[in-house]
């Protein structure tokens, strides 16, 4: 059973854009938004099977 992998995307200054884990090429788990200073905008969950 696979594990889930980390992703991160970040704008293109370098801050943390998004962040979450994706399993079987599909957001899982808890997904952090961050705002143009890094600080966290929203978290969103997200389970598999839902798109």
């Amino acid at each position: 059973m696979p594990k889930p992998k980390p992703y991160t995307k970040y704008h293109k200054d370098g801050t943390k854009l998004r962040s979450g884990h994706f399993k079987n090429g599909e957001q899982v788990g808890e997904w952090t938004t961050y705002d143009k200073n890094g600080e966290v905008y929203k978290v969103t969950k997200m389970r598999a099977g839902k798109k």
